[in-house]
């Protein structure tokens, strides 16, 4: 593969991931059925309300340029804590939201190897 074939496939990934987990997030904040899944948490619907505001938040600042790495982390971080939240309540689904952890883990390194590709306005 050439050195242009994977700049634009790590800049496709970082675009579909953001927007992606952007439309799940918007989902997830505004959805009933997302809230009543949410509530067998037993956690407040604050923390509901927060953590789909902070991936949404999230999302956007991967989407821009130059605020790559610090909205990859921020994602990565989202996703930990609801990865949290699945497996101390017993639900072992979390095989998407690891996957969306490992590809902005992927887009955040090739980030810092390549600043002036994904960087540029």
């Amino acid at each position: 593969m050439t050195a242009n074939r994977a700049n634009s496939a790590m800049i496709a990934l970082r675009w579909i991931l953001g927007l992606v987990l952007l439309a799940e997030s918007v989902r997830f904040a505004f959805s009933a059925s997302a809230a009543v899944a949410f509530a067998k948490t037993g956690l407040p619907q604050v923390v509901h309300l927060r953590l789909a505001w902070a991936e949404m938040i999230a999302a956007i600042i991967f989407l821009i340029p130059r605020t790559v790495i610090i909205g990859g982390w921020m994602l990565i971080l989202v996703l930990a804590f609801a990865i949290a939240v699945h497996l101390l309540r017993g639900w072992y689904d979390v095989g998407a939201l690891l996957v969306y952890a490992g590809a902005a883990w992927a887009v955040i390194s090739w980030q810092e190897q390549n600043p002036r590709i994904a960087a540029k306005p």
